[in-house]
């Protein structure tokens, strides 16, 4: 079991340079510089955030689930973490959390995922996986990365509580945030954020219910 790291930022959010809210179900796309510090607010509570990063010069250098877990030897994100790319090299540190615990494991939902977990009449049903192809397609910075689905790896899932039980099997649960919670993180490179905002409706990592989310960033100096 990781340790929470529950530590609240100093930053102003008046101070922010860039200050969205991300519609529920909904896709959201920046770059963030290096130094800057990027947070992502949970306005109403138990909103699962999918989250890919991927280096905003080349983006074969992206967020590498095996290597974040393998460098600290922990499953779950927290203050303190550092998201590793698939080079090895640190992308972001996160260094505010009032959640406590982010999954690495949960994946994001797919037409085929929600077929094969629910039943054949979700297909349809709109997926995280459908929002990063949406971005990947119409997203001018990722246009100009020339980027395609074969650049979507594993996600995190900020936000969202999937246990591993003891026989090894994963469980979408009930949240642990709420309303307000954040996660905060400092970028150690030029980063390109993908966010699908999740609109899943089958389990309770969004409390069946999806809702908007705030993006903000600030430059280093900001207070």
């Amino acid at each position: 079991m990781n340790t929470f790291q529950l530590i609240e930022s100093q930053l102003n959010p008046d101070a922010a340079i860039i200050d969205e809210i991300c519609a529920a179900g909904e896709p959201w796309v920046k770059i963030v510089k290096q130094g800057q510090i990027f947070r992502i607010v949970d306005l109403e509570g138990n909103q699962a955030v999918d989250t890919l990063f991927f280096n905003a010069n080349h983006a074969w250098e992206r967020y590498s689930v095996a290597d974040t877990i393998r460098a600290q030897n922990k499953l779950y994100l927290t203050t303190g973490s550092k998201l590793c790319s698939n080079f090895g090299n640190v992308m972001l540190t996160i260094t505010a959390d009032t959640c406590g615990r982010h999954d690495t494991l949960g994946g994001a939902c797919s037409a085929e995922s929600n077929t094969v977990r629910y039943a054949l009449e979700k297909y349809p049903m709109h997926s995280c996986r459908d929002n990063f192809l949406h971005a990947l397609a119409h997203e001018t910075a990722c246009g100009h990365l020339d980027m395609s689905k074969r650049d979507i790896p594993s996600n995190i899932n900020f936000f969202m509580n999937v246990p591993v039980t003891e026989d090894g099997r994963l469980e979408f649960v009930d949240g642990i945030s709420a309303p307000g919670k954040y996660v905060e993180m400092r970028a150690e490179m030029d980063v390109l954020v993908l966010i699908s905002n999740c609109p899943q409706l089958n389990n309770p990592c969004n409390a069946y219910n999806p809702t908007p989310i705030r993006l903000l960033v600030w430059e280093t100096s900001a207070s």
